[in-house]
């Protein structure tokens, strides 16, 4: 019986999942290298990065031929740097997401204060309210369902 196709994915981005193999797979999107060219650029040494080449050729991304003492390696398909391409795509949506948040955190004014307890003096509130989490079976503030369970 086959694996889902779901799960053949889950176990292909598993291989994805090391960053001396993404480091590897960017350079072999350049153009085919020698293992020896690899070592400066990949910054590990020769017996991980052997291990690193390994999983990627048995996953069907790269491949190897030799030239005397040189093994040089290149990347199966192009689509594997068009890959790469769009995983950079998402992350820096998803960075500039966050840079955007951070300068509205940054530049948010401080609405109210408060009186600190016993002292007299007045502290400021937090400048973001929280926001009730919204469910399907209805949410408060604070993530909690109308039966008290949390967020999933």
């Amino acid at each position: 019986m086959s694996r889902p196709l779901y799960q053949l994915k889950a176990e292909f981005f598993k291989t994805l999942g090391h960053p001396a193999r993404i480091r590897v797979l960017e350079l072999l999107s350049q153009r085919e290298h020698a293992v020896a060219e690899m070592l400066p650029e990949v910054g590990i040494e020769a017996a991980n990065l052997s291990q690193q080449l390994a999983v990627l050729r048995r996953a069907g991304l790269v491949t190897s031929r030799k030239e005397g003492s040189n093994v040089y390696y290149s990347l199966t398909s192009p689509q594997v740097a068009e890959l790469l391409a769009v995983a950079r795509s998402i992350l820096t949506g998803v960075l500039a997401g966050q840079i955007e948040l951070l300068e509205d955190l940054r530049t948010a004014v401080p609405s109210t204060t408060a009186e600190l307890p016993g002292s007299g003096t007045r502290a400021a509130e937090p400048a973001v309210t929280p926001v009730a989490h919204l469910h399907a079976g209805g949410a408060t503030a604070g993530g909690r369902d109308r039966n008290g369970a949390g967020e999933c």
